[in-house]
């Protein structure tokens, strides 16, 4: 009895909203592009792997960030779904521009799966062990959705048969890889952070939140302008990817279609 109102109070929570379905519906559509195109870098191919990976990974930051709100929301936190977190609405999301705009931008630009979206929960009221599981269920996530992605181009994919498709389900892949490094650094205002911070003590605390808001920006400069800080983190990102056996230079084509300009 009890188990059967508490699926009922998920299921009536747990909505996710037209614009989710929406992105989802688009993904799907360049996934069917890239699967149609007659070459593995045609025009057409180019296209359908850009709006898979770039919807794909809109997706993923959307299970992201509901991974953070619904872990909290069984603990106890009901603003969450008065903020909408549980619809998987990608708005909701703090800024639309810099929660998924920007991440977009810098995927296109080369690869960096630069984390986007927010949620706000009261982390207060919890225990430090329920924090740092709130904390880690998006990188979570993040980490499922590589392991599900390389789980099926391994077991299916082909660089003969619909190679477009593949090339740009693996480099979804491994921006899920990439995220989940990153989102795992003990930086203030990353996942990773989260899951450190209730263990610090009170005047650490208070001194390192003045770095929240610039932290990801932080990191990015870092991993960006640093050779040996990028080549440290994308060597951990490739060796966790090359764990999978999906060869490398799928990937890297499916980098390739997406930044079809270049």
């Amino acid at each position: 009895m009890n188990r059967s109102f508490d699926a009922r109070r998920v299921s009536g929570a747990v909505r996710p909203s037209p614009v989710f379905l929406l992105i989802v519906a688009l993904a799907a559509v360049g996934g069917a592009l890239a699967w149609d195109a007659e070459h593995w870098s045609s025009t057409q191919a180019r296209i359908g792997v850009f709006v898979l990976v770039v919807f794909g990974w809109i997706v993923s930051v959307c299970l992201h960030e509901f991974g953070h709100a619904y872990t909290a929301w069984r603990a106890g936190d009901r603003e969450v779904e008065l903020r909408g977190y549980l619809t998987l609405n990608p708005l909701k999301y703090s800024h639309p521009l810099l929660s998924i705009g920007l991440p977009i931008v810098f995927i296109a630009l080369g690869g960096f799966a630069l984390p986007g979206g927010a949620v706000y929960v009261h982390s207060h009221l919890f225990s430090p062990r329920v924090q740092r599981l709130i904390s880690g269920s998006g990188p979570a996530i993040n980490a499922i959705c590589a392991v599900v992605l390389l789980v099926i181009v391994r077991l299916f994919g082909s660089a003969q048969s619909h190679a477009a498709f593949w090339f740009g389900l693996s480099f979804l892949a491994f921006l899920q890889v990439t995220a989940t490094v990153l989102n795992l650094l003990p930086i203030p205002g990353t996942d990773g952070y989260g899951i450190l911070e209730p263990s610090l003590s009170y005047r650490t605390r208070r001194s390192l939140d003045q770095l929240k808001p610039f932290g990801v920006l932080l990191l990015f400069a870092v991993l960006w302008g640093l050779e040996p800080a990028r080549r440290a983190f994308f060597g951990l990102v490739n060796t966790l990817f090359d764990l999978s056996g999906v060869p490398p230079i799928w990937h890297q084509a499916g980098l390739y279609l997406v930044t079809f300009w270049s």
